[in-house]
């Protein structure tokens, strides 16, 4: 009798764990294709809009000129949405660790802004903006199903990756990407399925609507101990080009706010100095995204001012108040860097750039686990190991600062020790 009872409560227990885990596979399956499939519209209209915006930059070069004036339109349907004291990417950090809500009114500043803020030439990039779009129509489908506030972080999430994914075409390093951006050190698995249902239904959609995944080829004569020391001592210089890319990043925009407190004027004169370094330069291939340049990056080796150049171009961009991603400037600024130093070391440019690339990358956002993948979906798996040990030491050696300022490095990058600071 007592055996029976046993076998019963057993089964029973098993009976209430299947009901509960495919109920919840399930639901998360479902709401990971609705919001994949939702962030990946908007991100294909997100892509073209850009794209006819730097069509429209490059037929009318002077439009450069108005950008003042669009940075104050920028700073105006902020004002009308509402969201006077907007974070950035910062706001998707919050959303997802401490529960704060996004809405269609994010979705829209953060869309208009990047798209005004390319369309008169300003340097920023898109990925960090479509984090900002998939995050909060992530979230504002949380809202709308009145998810309780566990399953508000995971859609919030789900969206995350799905417009990360859609823009760049990298699925399972955007999947894995949200889910180590928030806390370093502590992977949030739970996020596993729910994010790569997204990220593949972000990816998938975005490219029927025409956004091509980037993919870039490397070269490489021989692999050996040698070409391992070099490209380990790249890393390291990497490493404090992410400390460098992060310091300018968030003191221009402090500069700016010390010395120009009304925002409207602010961003009016950010733009004014973007139109005169544009002009004392005397190229626009430090204007917009950038991503012709890093692919030139790959083919031939780059100056070695040219890494500065873009990251003076951002800072003065984004520091103003315009509005973008941070990434592909990143990307620019890593490739253009790491080609040029690629010549001292004596490795083929185009594998310097991808490291530049993969360990400004990692530095600046403290993620290695997606840092690698990221590299597998953009060069292949052929040199998976060098990726690993550049980023591994590039993440080792950036030191506890970081893009975003609401991130949280949980653990000690240099030993087995709970940290918890930002």
């Amino acid at each position: 009798m007592g055996t029976k009872l046993y076998l019963i409560r057993i089964f029973k227990s098993l009976k209430r764990w299947i009901i509960k885990s495919f109920a919840s596979f399930f639901k998360w399956i479902i709401l990971g294709i609705i919001t994949g499939a939702a962030v990946g519209l908007c991100s294909g209209a997100f892509h073209a809009s850009l794209e006819y915006a730097a069509v429209l930059r490059n037929k009318y070069q002077y439009i450069i000129l108005l950008l003042p004036v669009l940075g104050v339109s920028i700073v105006f349907i902020y004002k009308l949405l509402g969201l006077i004291h907007d974070k950035g990417t910062n706001m998707v950090i919050l959303a997802v660790r401490d529960g704060e809500n996004m809405t269609w009114k994010n979705t829209m500043g953060i869309f208009t802004g990047s798209v005004l803020t390319h369309l008169g030439g300003g340097s920023a990039g898109r990925e960090g903006a479509a984090l900002q779009i998939g995050g909060s129509i992530g979230s504002q489908i949380g809202l709308w199903l009145r998810l309780d506030k566990q399953d508000h972080r995971l859609i919030t999430m789900c969206g995350m990756s799905a417009g990360f994914s859609a823009l760049f075409g990298t699925p399972a390093a955007a999947a894995f990407f949200s889910m180590e951006v928030i806390s370093v050190g502590i992977m949030h698995y739970s996020a596993v399925v729910p994010c790569i249902i997204s990220a593949i239904a972000g990816y998938k959609i975005s490219s029927y609507a025409g956004v091509a995944p980037s993919r870039m080829d490397i070269k490489v004569s021989e692999v050996d101990i040698v070409f391992y020391l070099k490209i380990a001592l790249l890393a390291v210089m990497c490493a404090f080009l992410s400390i460098l890319f992060c310091f300018v990043l968030k003191n221009s925009g402090r500069l700016y706010k010390k010395a120009f407190k009304n925002p409207y004027l602010r961003i009016a004169l950010g733009g004014i100095f973007v139109i005169a370094l544009t002009f004392i330069c005397q190229t626009r291939e430090y204007n917009g995204a950038g991503m012709e340049f890093v692919r030139k990056a790959f083919e031939t080796r780059s100056h070695i001012w040219e890494f500065a150049l873009k990251l003076l171009f951002t800072a003065v961009t984004l520091g103003a108040g315009f509005k973008g991603g941070e990434i592909l400037p990143a990307f620019f600024v890593g490739s253009a860097f790491g080609s040029a130093v690629s010549g001292i070391l004596g490795i083929d440019c185009s594998m310097g750039a991808a490291i530049g690339l993969a360990c400004l990358f990692c530095g600046i956002t403290n993620c290695p686990v997606a840092s690698v993948l990221m590299c597998a979906e953009l060069f292949g798996i052929k040199y998976l190991p060098v990726f690993m040990l550049a980023c591994g030491i590039s993440y080792m050696l950036s030191g506890y600062g970081g893009l975003y300022s609401e991130q949280k490095i949980m653990y000690s990058k240099l030993e087995p020790k709970f940290i918890d600071r930002k």
